[in-house]
């Protein structure tokens, strides 16, 4: 703002220069005037301005606050982006760490030995959650501010999903929930395989998490003619069809969902991965019955 208050001083001293002794008084008050509404935020008025220097540099002077304005609504606008971020990550991290401090604080009233196992257990599970949210809150972060620049090339995209089944394995098996891939024949994307696996273990996580025990996930393979879709389809609970808009969108949760565990991360930090590939995602859903998430990588020669 310093920076334009004395550009647009500079400017006038250059008009004053050219001027003859007689105007000087108009332009000086024409100026001042012109200098305190630009200090005090208030609109430059210049109905009554009509010479043609004068009328140049008032020009300018709208224009300096005018990008006064821009910069200043700018920073308002990531200082609330900042405060928000600030309130998401404490509600994120709430839950897993007061789990750890309560598993902490029964394990030192000195419980039977045959529950501290148990409770480590229980304690490793909320830090493993608390490392994987920050990780995730990292990622987001950087990818949003452009920081992490990350390679895509021509790879095969079965590897890259076997990277995913491998991640969500575990979780698979406490639920007794089968992932099923259709017989397709492995083709080469543009992509990153460390990162579209992550975006495929999102999906694949919030599939086994809302679906039921003994039901099934299908993956499927479908070339197109400049893109290749990737679907995940699931039996859970499915999305609500004026939800669907929303999920994509950073920390946003189901009304229907709060009370289980979850992050809001995921599927926008998918979305800022595809974004860099050149890639998308899209998704269809009935409420009740299940959600088929489609991912879109690039076929090679675009």
């Amino acid at each position: 703002m310093t920076a334009g208050i004395i550009l647009a001083v500079s400017g006038i001293a250059a008009v004053f220069a050219g001027v003859e002794y007689h105007k000087r008084r108009k332009l000086y008050r024409l100026t001042d005037k012109m200098l305190d509404e630009l200090l005090d935020g208030e609109e430059v008025e210049i109905s009554d301005i009509q010479e043609g220097e004068l009328s140049a540099l008032a020009g300018k002077v709208i224009r300096i606050q005018e990008k006064i304005e821009y910069e200043v609504t700018q920073a308002q606008t990531e200082k609330e982006q900042v405060k928000s971020l600030i309130s998401n990550m404490s509600h994120q991290l709430k839950t897993p760490l007061s789990n750890v401090i309560m598993y902490r604080d029964l394990m030192e009233t000195g419980i039977p030995e045959e529950k501290q196992e148990l409770f480590l257990e229980k304690m490793k599970f909320w830090l493993d959650r608390t490392d994987w949210i920050l990780q995730s809150l990292f990622k987001m972060v950087k990818l949003e501010q452009g920081v992490i620049k990350f390679e895509v090339e021509e790879q095969p995209l079965k590897p890259t999903l076997l990277d995913a089944i491998n991640i969500v394995y575990t979780q698979t098996e406490k639920k007794n929930i089968r992932i099923e891939t259709e017989p397709f024949t492995d083709c080469l994307l543009l992509h990153n395989r460390k990162w579209t696996a992550e975006v495929f273990s999102n999906l694949l996580e919030n599939a086994v998490k809302y679906s039921p025990e003994n039901s099934t996930i299908r993956i499927a393979v479908f070339p197109l003619e400049l893109f290749t879709e990737i679907r995940i389809t699931d039996e859970g609970i499915g999305i609500r069809n004026e939800e669907l808009n929303d999920i994509f969108k950073r920390f946003y949760r189901s009304s229907e969902v709060e009370n289980r565990e979850g992050s809001g991360i995921g599927l926008y930090l998918s979305r800022l991965i595809l974004e860099q590939e050149k890639g998308y995602m899209t998704v269809k859903s009935e409420h009740g019955k299940g959600s088929s998430f489609s991912v879109f990588l690039q076929n090679p020669g675009l």
